[in-house]
């Protein structure tokens, strides 16, 4: 029989028991094998043994990235180090990285659900998986290619970066997945239109990780390569590592493994339940996790809920896309953004790509100003740069509230990159 990685829940009610078990245990453990939790509980007037429903989930204080930071280099540590098996670190870019260890089990664990994150995929054992994501000491890599040799497919960890390498092993290997950033997808999808190979690869599908993917990027590298399904997976360093989650084969939402961990969406700035439909930060609490657990750990994420079950069947509950993360509003004359916002005013436009830069400044006047620069799609007429311009301008008004000056761009002039894109360029000072 197929192996399957789904769990064996028949219902939500089932789901919720088994929730309250995790809880209830990861709130033990963490009380009786960490310094910093066990003050942080006795602080906020609660014992492992007040846990007596998924309610009680709200008595329990926040843990933040500064928690973290401050108890470097073993934050959370709720296990004799002589127990931990391996460290992972995050990529802040500030201060010290985040620096995450890990059991056996909590090694095992992360295989197991990852895995599912292939058999959701609809991945199967014939399939070739070029891991083309960051190694080292960041999660990526180790948790795509574990997850993958966990799963039974063969793993092709090409890393990375080196396009040229990337390329013959599409071609020499014939992988049929490929893992990587959406940015370095657009990336390889560009060069595989300009060296011909479209018709000499088998890939049929993309796994993006580490970055939000637009509706436009998506059309764009599916026009280039002909794949026939492009996926989202989230995760953190914090919560494991990427594969806490997926959106199956309906694309109707992000499935998340409420196995192991509660999740949470809360408005930011109540930090009380976000309606529904109402984009709030992801607050998560591990089930299982033995080395670092987390309890109500503000991801800084945002999304929101969908309600509804999805129409593959499966109970697993989802959220929404990552929408972006609290601390990348930008705040441009008292208005408060997020560049997704931007994103989807120009995924109105068919005629622009999916490649934008967004460009604050304050100048002598000691007035902001923004400006936003956006790639024409191959192919369309240079000749309604200035219509379109003055669209986008109009719609950015109506629909955000500011002022910017637009640049449509000829389509390649912006930069691509094999990691994470930037497209937001504050030159503001103070």
């Amino acid at each position: 029989m197929k192996k399957t990685f789904m769990p064996s829940f028949k219902d939500d009610d089932e789901l919720r028991v088994h929730q309250l078990k995790g809880l209830q245990w990861t709130v033990a453990h963490a009380y009786h094998g960490s310094p910093f939790y066990k003050k942080r509980l006795d602080d906020a007037g609660v014992r492992p043994g007040d846990i007596q429903s998924l309610d009680d989930l709200r008595r329990l204080p926040f843990v933040t990235a500064d928690d973290l930071r401050e108890g470097y280099p073993f934050p959370l540590l709720s296990v004799p180090e002589s127990q931990v098996v391996r460290i992972h670190a995050s990529s802040g870019s500030t201060g010290k990285k985040k620096v995450l260890a890990y059991t056996r089990k909590d090694i095992d664990d992360w295989a197991h659900f990852f895995a599912r994150c292939y058999e959701m995929a609809g991945l199967t054992e014939t399939d070739r998986v070029q891991i083309a994501v960051g190694y080292g000491i960041w999660t990526a890599g180790a948790g795509f290619q574990l997850a993958c040799e966990e799963f039974g497919a063969m793993a092709i960890p090409t890393g990375p970066g080196n396009i040229d390498m990337q390329c013959e092993a599409l071609v020499d290997l014939q992988s049929t997945v490929m893992c990587c950033t959406a940015s370095m997808a657009l990336l390889m999808a560009e060069e595989i239109h300009k060296r011909n190979l479209r018709d000499k690869i088998a890939l049929k599908k993309l796994i993006f990780g580490s970055e939000r993917s637009g509706a436009a990027m998506k059309k764009r590298i599916r026009e280039l390569t002909g794949v026939e399904e492009m996926f989202d997976i989230p995760g953190m360093t914090e919560l494991y590592g990427p594969g806490t989650g997926l959106d199956c084969l309906r694309h109707e939402g992000i499935h998340y493994w409420a196995d192991y961990y509660i999740l949470e969406i809360l408005s930011p700035d109540t930090m009380e339940p976000a309606e529904d439909g109402e984009i709030g930060e992801m607050v998560v609490t591990t089930l299982c996790k033995e080395a670092a657990p987390l309890i109500r750990y503000r991801t800084r994420d945002l999304t929101r809920w969908i309600g509804r079950p999805c129409s593959c069947g499966n109970i697993l509950p989802m959220h929404d896309r990552i929408m972006g993360r609290s601390d990348d509003m930008i705040i441009f004359r008292a208005v408060n953004i997020y560049p997704r916002q931007i994103e989807e005013v120009l995924a109105a436009f068919p005629e622009l790509g999916s490649e934008y830069q967004i460009i604050l400044d304050r100048r002598d006047d000691g007035r902001e100003y923004m400006a936003l620069k956006a790639e024409r799609c191959e192919g369309v007429d240079a000749a309604l740069n200035s219509e379109l311009c003055q669209k986008i301008a109009k719609k950015i008004k109506s629909r955000i509230f500011v002022s910017a000056d637009v640049e449509v761009t000829d389509y390649g002039c912006l930069p691509r990159t094999d990691r994470k894109s930037r497209r937001v360029f504050d030159k503001r000072e103070g």
